[in-house]
């Protein structure tokens, strides 16, 4: 005996403490490592696969972020074209109004000046034949300055009748 202890005993428990130790490592550590490491490969895997997924989601990001800028900048310009066919159609249609709208004042001033030729024409042809009804009338009777008077007066009411 060693200061209480029974050698023995220590020896018993050495033995045990082996026995225990070896069946552990037969039945207990092998199945207890393999697990572990199943779950370490389990766990790296959920990592490199978390990492796969923040890249292509990042990826995406990337992309769905230049893609709306694109799609803005092509927007822009459609509106930009729209504003410049607008402002061009505006222009355009200001310009074909005015156009007409010349075309139509000078059109008016010919039929106005055609009109006014025509009334003095006709103008000219009453007065023409008034005239000469007139001298025929004075021709044919020696008239006095009275019956001058309502012989014109006559024409000139013959004259109205006409038109």
């Amino acid at each position: 005996m060693l200061g209480g202890f029974h050698l023995i005993d220590m020896a018993i428990m050495l033995f045990f403490f082996i026995l225990l130790i070896y069946l552990v490592s037969k039945f207990a550590w092998g199945p207890v490592m393999d697990m572990m490491k199943k779950r370490e490969e389990y766990v790296a895997n959920e990592i490199e696969t978390a990492e796969k997924s923040r890249a292509e989601a990042e990826k995406a990001s990337k992309e769905a972020v230049e893609q709306l800028k694109q799609t803005k900048q092509e927007a822009q310009k459609i509106i930009e074209d729209a504003r410049t066919a607008g402002i061009k159609q505006e222009q355009d249609i200001v310009t074909s109004a005015k156009k007409e709208a010349e075309r139509i004042k000078i059109s008016a001033q010919e039929e106005i000046q055609n009109e006014k030729e025509k009334a003095l024409q006709a103008l000219q042809d009453q007065v023409a034949s008034l005239s000469v009804l007139i001298a025929s009338k004075v021709i044919e009777k020696e008239i006095s300055a009275q019956d001058q008077d309502k012989l014109i007066e006559e024409y000139i009411k013959e004259v109205g009748e006409e038109q």
